[in-house]
């Protein structure tokens, strides 16, 4: 039986320049935008804090 994984990728938006990514629901480090630089995720050991728009949860 195999367990379901803890946490997600995320397709998010950014709030400044509005260029979409994917990020990983739990990471380790700050995310920022690929384009305008802004901070997209905070890094809290466990589940990020999400500071910006979720499109999607992919599986």
């Amino acid at each position: 039986m195999l367990q379901e994984p803890k946490s997600r990728f995320l397709k998010v938006k950014c709030n400044d320049c509005e260029n979409e990514q994917v990020i990983f629901g739990s990471i380790s480090s700050k995310v920022v935008c690929q384009v305008c630089g802004r901070s997209l995720a905070e890094s809290t050991g466990g589940k990020a804090i999400i500071k910006t728009q979720i499109l999607e949860v992919l599986e």
